[in-house]
């Protein structure tokens, strides 16, 4: 049965004309030290769209999280626009920020940021509780979410019970439970050595390519940058060739 929905879906997609899920247009983010004004980022633009794979590279303090914070309504750019869907996410209030965050925008954190006294299937049924009532009904999709993502054995243990990969399973699980439209993810391998972050892009691309989830995420590993599909350079806050 998934794999006939998936193919609907991708005949769907085939179909429908291609229009960019998310346009960042000449942002620039700057910070003042005194009289010295330090560029975070400087006039960045590029484009998705629905279902894709892409990683935005670059060292350390290149701008990479800054941008994916702003994407994600948690900081403000101080020029340029970003539409979401066609929307505007820039000058919103902080209420339509939180609405947008909790329906539109999934998120992976480096270090996981899952509640330690809460168990896999309680942090992932969190996610749930402003949008679905029923108690029931968000465990029922909590349950298949962490199934999906190959939890299904520790749905009842507590992260500190729970390796870093895991842990990074269950943060997966809840950034996909609310079906956003796209999930941004800030170095979500940096904690994991090389062979669990390999498995976890590898989940990460078999979610995309299976429920066209799509994927923005920000590392400096060349060894995971082989696994993507598409790659977004950024280098002291410029957009590189």
């Amino acid at each position: 049965m998934i794999s006939i929905c998936v193919v609907l879906i991708n005949h769907i997609n085939r179909l429908t004309p291609m229009n960019n899920l998310l346009e960042v247009k000449n942002v620039s983010k700057v910070y003042h030290r005194g009289n010295e004004s330090i560029y975070a980022l400087c006039d960045v633009s590029f484009d998705m769209q629905r279902a894709e794979f892409t990683a935005i590279s670059g060292p350390s303090g290149s701008g990479k999280s800054t941008l994916l914070n702003i994407i994600g309504t948690f900081d403000i750019a101080d020029s340029g626009q970003i539409l979401l869907e066609d929307d505007p996410l820039e000058n919103i209030s902080f209420e339509s920020a939180d609405d947008i965050r909790q329906h539109k925008i999934g998120f992976i954190f480096q270090d996981f940021s899952l509640i330690p006294v809460m168990t896999a299937l309680e942090n992932v049924e969190l996610a749930l509780i402003m949008t679905i009532k029923p108690k029931n009904d968000r465990l029922h999709k909590a349950t298949d979410m962490l199934q999906m993502v190959g939890l299904e054995n520790r749905l009842h243990h507590k992260p500190k019970e729970l390796s870093g990969g895991e842990q990074q399973r269950v943060a997966i699980a809840r950034a996909l439970v609310c079906s956003p439209s796209i999930v941004l993810a800030d170095e979500p391998t940096a904690n994991l050595d090389r062979r669990t972050a390999l498995r976890l892009i590898d989940l990460m691309l078999t979610i995309n390519q299976g429920l066209s989830t799509t994927f923005l995420f920000s590392t400096h590993d060349a060894r995971i940058l082989e696994a993507v599909p598409r790659v977004i350079k950024i280098e002291d806050g410029r957009i590189q060739p």
